[in-house]
């Protein structure tokens, strides 16, 4: 499995056209995820102050695009990035990206099932 964050208009709308691409998508040519072991310092890192995120869930043996594991700012951690459309189908559960009581990100306990 391998995650993304995203806002609940933009899944929304991948409803609708049947796929997903974030909005940065033209600029960056991939979908940013990240590991389990990766997606709260994302989090923190990149949504701090922010609000109503959700973490898409991905099983990577559904992918329809090519999936890389790479690092392009420099280190040895390898993060997952798809290039190209994210099938809906390989999207497997959904969860609102929360906070502790100390504005700290959190990996989501509960999961909404999607397929």
């Amino acid at each position: 499995m391998i995650y993304h964050i995203t806002l609940p208009a933009l899944w929304q709308r991948a409803q609708e056209t049947g796929f997903y691409l974030p909005e940065e998508f033209d600029k960056d040519g991939f979908i940013h995820c990240s590991k389990e072991e990766q997606i709260v310092g994302v989090a923190n890192r990149y949504y701090a102050g922010q609000a109503g995120h959700i973490v898409l869930r991905i099983n990577t043996d559904k992918l329809t695009s090519k999936l890389v594991y790479e690092n392009l700012i420099g280190g040895s951690d390898l993060f997952p990035h798809i290039y190209g459309k994210l099938d809906l189908s390989a999207v497997d559960a959904l969860a609102p990206l929360e906070q502790n009581d100390k504005g700290v990100f959190v990996f989501p306990a509960h999961w909404q099932t999607i397929n």
